[in-house]
């Protein structure tokens, strides 16, 4: 098939991710993927589709809002459908656009649409047109974002689908820890380390994590923790550890270049956003590592993990559950070896990106048919 994502992304978000992924694994079961992106973002999101390993991408304008230039998206988008089986599209500007391309042509295409965020979807007129007569299928990464759809009445139970996942389990894989990566991010080869990754916003929990370490720390446990990611809330997370007396026991990297090697000089992965942010990108990738895992119960957690065969669950925001889940891997390498082992199992059977574009594929070749 002749397949193309629109993905109107100005950052390296977890929907161009998402974008990025699927137009690859796609690519290897043999169809044409063309990735569209936003003209501007050669260096934030073209760059990385790159290096995911995306060869087809163009351009559009994609300005948010009305723009000018949606003239000449809608000119370029109706040539495109000549030439398309499909379009799947990842945000509203794009879906706006493929809609109207979609209504002024003559060879009009099934537009499937994937909603990346836990919020709810208006139903109102507008919306009412753009997903019960414009819309052929939605595509929701957690089953509680399908809820959403459901409940909104815009959309049938058989046009919205939940695929969660999408790592690529050849480059997060189970790999030995580098003791050099373990040494830059601040552990002595005698000592776990526990990481974060993610942005460093309010709602990751970066506060429960530091709540946590004190209260190991109180019960003369100190084990190191790094945490990978930029955000506004660095300046605040420093304080709280300054204040806390924990400095000493925290690095603080920013943004890394070897993210699979990061990961594999983990002994414990933390997931602990305090509600849900959707995709949980990072959780797949964590699990396909064969790293030991701590999870809110938030979001597609919820949903794919069981407690204490995949994964520890904790409820979100919850600092005292979060230490004695901490205390529990941090002493135990047989109980870390024996959820990471479930853990990897778990996403090659269900959620690599190959297990979510063969899904994908189905659904496509159903609407082209």
């Amino acid at each position: 098939m002749r397949i193309l994502h629109l993905v109107s992304c100005r950052g390296w978000s977890s929907d161009a991710y998402w974008a990025a992924r699927v137009s690859r694994e796609l690519a290897r079961r043999g169809h044409e993927v063309t990735l569209a992106c936003r003209a501007g973002t050669e260096v934030p999101v073209m760059e990385p589709a790159r290096q995911e390993g995306v060869d087809r991408i163009a351009t559009l304008g994609l300005g948010g809002g009305v723009k000018p230039s949606d003239v000449a998206d809608l000119r370029r988008l109706r040539a495109w459908l000549a030439t398309t089986d499909v379009v799947h599209v990842h945000r509203a500007k794009e879906h706006w656009l493929a809609a109207v391309a979609n209504r002024l042509s003559v060879m009009p295409r099934p537009i499937v649409r994937t909603r990346h965020i836990a919020q709810a979807v208006r139903p109102h007129r507008a919306n009412q047109w753009l997903y019960r007569r414009a819309t052929a299928l939605v595509v929701t990464v957690t089953e509680a974002i399908r809820r959403q759809y459901l409940a909104s009445g815009l959309l049938p139970a058989e046009r919205v689908v939940a695929l969660a996942g999408g790592a690529d389990t050849e480059r997060f894989r189970p790999l030995a820890a580098d003791p050099e990566v373990r040494r830059r991010l601040g552990a002595r080869s005698d000592e776990p380390l526990v990481g974060i990754i993610g942005g460093l916003r309010v709602m990751k929990g970066h506060r429960v994590v530091v709540e946590a370490a004190g209260r190991l720390a109180g019960a003369g446990l100190r084990p190191r923790f790094v945490v990978v990611g930029r955000g506004s809330q660095e300046s605040a997370i420093r304080e709280r550890l300054h204040g806390s007396g924990l400095s000493g026991q925290f690095t603080l990297t920013g943004f890394v270049d070897d993210l699979p090697a990061v990961i594999a000089a983990l002994d414990v992965a933390l997931y602990v956003p305090l509600e849900s942010d959707g995709m949980s990108r990072v959780v797949w990738e964590y699990l396909a590592a064969g790293r030991a895992l701590i999870a809110s119960r938030v979001g597609a957690v919820a949903e794919a993990l069981v407690d204490d065969e995949h994964a520890l669950l904790v409820p979100a925001g919850d600092g005292e559950a979060l230490a004695a889940a901490l205390r529990r891997l941090v002493q135990d390498a047989t109980l870390r070896h024996t959820l990471a082992q479930a853990g990897r199992r778990l996403v090659l059977e269900r959620y690599s990106g190959a297990r979510v574009a063969a899904a994908l594929e189905e659904h496509y070749r159903r609407l082209v048919s």
